[in-house]
């Protein structure tokens, strides 16, 4: 604090010792401007204030310092706290004389019948209790009393508070805890808590204001906990074992895709970047020996933002030695089928906000659409030769034949890519499997020559629900030589802007030549699985802090 304070009294600290002026004048200014000091310091910690925020703390303050508003939580001497879920499932067949218990949670609602009872609704865990507050049942009273007036005035929606009494029915049977003692506020809220928030900018600044008002992001982190828990136990209990594979990586393998990069400073500054995936390590184990493995994880493209992608989203990727693709196919339809009926079970009990998907059937066996020939007969053209030098020119003139937009910066596989969103993925509204795509789509799988279409295919399939991707699976590549030969050949395909400084991974090819056995692949987007479990368009809609751009707010959020 500065000297400088209150300076409208400094002319008279200035004359120092003139007579005119009494020693008790300075010495009050003195301890005047001390105690202003103290009050600024204190409001220092309080944060920035709006006009609603500086009312509560005025409140608040009225009450007690608000030093005292966050005490460490106190153990009765029945013990510590009791959860709201253990609240009532131990007391829901009341006994004739319950103990005592004490239990926390935000205020919902308050309630006055008279000034001398109060009910409030509180929650935890999603979990709600009703109190109920008479003061001649307070013990202590004279008291009591006194602390019940102060409670009452300051305590309101959003205030975590603690309650010590005894299980109780009212008249009407709910089932409530009467308190014993004046409850104590242990973490004031400081703003007013709103019954709904309509400003979808509001909410996604501010993500917890947002699980405070609605009670579908709640739900929306219970269905994802439960679909990972699925997939987990579902592979454990077929004998995979869950591994962890570096977050850093130099070349960032494993797809085509631009990365974040960074640098390691205790590494004389070496680039490293964000994996794109994590196939290329997981395959490195399988070499070393391992048998099933699975990894769910992040992982993190620096790509476009849109209804659903995200720069950072969640995969499980698993590995499985001697798995040829039908056993791909059959441990894929057993896993969504399965993860369909989990779901439907626990919806109404776990997440009874969320809708389920409509106009999906999730029974097996799964269709199937091979690539080139769903594209042909729905364009009514034969696709050129892929292995060609000239087939992206061709199939370019057949984009322009076929009056067909041609994509940015049109590659071998970009152009693939549409014919498959133009003409087969309309087409994939139940579970649906393409299968056979060229070789071009697919660098990391096997591939041989079809017989139907004498054209160069990937031992691949993809498997789409409501025209989405979910699941991606193939024949691994173990040909080191084959593998050289689609890396170089996926080089090619893509512009010196888009390479920047990619190069063959030379590190994977020598642990291919090590040996690796034939292996199957299968990888899975798992915020689309609960996109479509929760029924949701958007995946910023099941992410709990939005995509990247929330992110990005919620940190300049002022």
């Amino acid at each position: 604090m500065s000297r400088s304070t209150l300076h409208f009294l400094r002319p008279y600290l200035n004359r120092g010792l003139q007579p005119a002026v009494k020693p008790e004048l300075a010495s009050a200014y003195c301890a005047f401007q001390r105690r202003f000091a103290q009050t600024i310091a204190a409001d220092a910690y309080t944060g920035r204030h709006d006009v609603e925020k500086q009312k509560r703390l005025e409140q608040l303050r009225k009450m007690k310092p608000l030093s005292e508003y966050h005490p460490r939580l106190a153990n009765h001497a029945n013990g510590e706290h009791m959860s709201l879920k253990d609240f009532h499932a131990q007391y829901d067949e009341l006994p004739e004389n319950p103990d005592r218990v004490s239990v926390f949670g935000r205020v919902r609602s308050v309630r006055m019948l008279g000034s001398k009872l109060m009910f409030l609704d509180i929650e935890r865990d999603s979990l709600r209790l009703q109190i109920m507050i008479e003061v001649k049942k307070l013990e202590n009273y004279d008291e009591a009393l006194e602390a019940f007036k102060a409670f009452k005035k300051v305590v309101g929606r959003g205030d975590w508070v603690s309650f010590h009494g005894q299980p109780i029915r009212t008249s009407t049977g709910q089932l409530s805890l009467l308190a014993l003692q004046v409850p104590n506020i242990v973490a004031p809220c400081l703003h007013h808590l709103p019954e709904k928030v309509e400003s979808a900018e509001t909410l996604a600044r501010n993500p917890h204001l947002h699980q405070l008002t609605n009670n579908e992001p709640g739900d929306i982190l219970r269905l994802r906990a439960l679909i990972y828990d699925f997939i987990r136990q579902s592979l454990v209990q077929s004998e995979f074992l869950e591994v962890e594979t570096p977050i850093f990586d130099v070349n960032a393998g494993g797809a085509i895709a631009r990365p974040f990069e960074t640098v390691a400073n205790e590494l004389s500054n070496t680039p490293v970047r964000l994996r794109i995936a994590p196939e290329l390590n997981l395959k490195r184990l399988i070499v070393g020996g391992q048998d099933k493995i699975f990894e769910i994880g992040r992982v993190f493209r620096n790509e476009g933002v849109d209804n659903t992608h995200n720069p950072e989203f969640s995969t499980c990727e698993f590995y499985e030695v001697g798995a040829t693709l039908p056993a791909l196919i059959d441990r894929t339809e057993k896993l969504v089928c399965g993860l369909d009926n989990a779901v439907e079970i626990l919806r109404s009990s776990y997440f009874p906000s969320l809708e389920k998907p409509e106009g999906i059937d999730f029974k097996a066996p799964f269709a199937q659409l091979p690539f080139i020939p769903t594209i042909e007969q729905a364009c009514g053209r034969s696709l050129p030769d892929l292995s060609s030098t000239t087939a992206t020119q061709d199939l370019i003139a057949m984009f322009n034949d076929l009056s067909i937009t041609v994509p940015p910066n049109p590659t071998l596989p970009r152009l693939l890519d549409t014919l498959a969103e133009e003409y087969i993925e309309p087409l994939c509204i139940n579970p649906t499997f393409i299968t056979h795509h060229p070789e071009a789509l697919s660098p990391l799988s096997k591939s041989y020559v079809c017989p139907t279409t004498n054209q160069r295919i990937a031992s691949r399939v993809e498997l789409f629900i409501n025209s989405r991707e979910y699941v991606n699976a193939y024949e691994e590549e173990n040909s080191p030589f084959e593998q050289r030969r689609k890396f170089m050949q996926q080089l090619e395909f893509h512009s010196d802007l888009e390479q920047g400084s990619r190069e063959v991974d030379e590190s994977y090819l020598e642990v291919l030549e090590w040996g690796m056995p034939p292996t199957g692949g299968w990888g899975c987007g798992l915020d689309r699985l609960v996109m479509l479990f929760a029924n949701k368009k958007r995946i910023a809609d099941v992410l709990p802090f939005g995509t990247l751009r929330n992110v990005v707010s919620i940190a300049k959020n002022k």
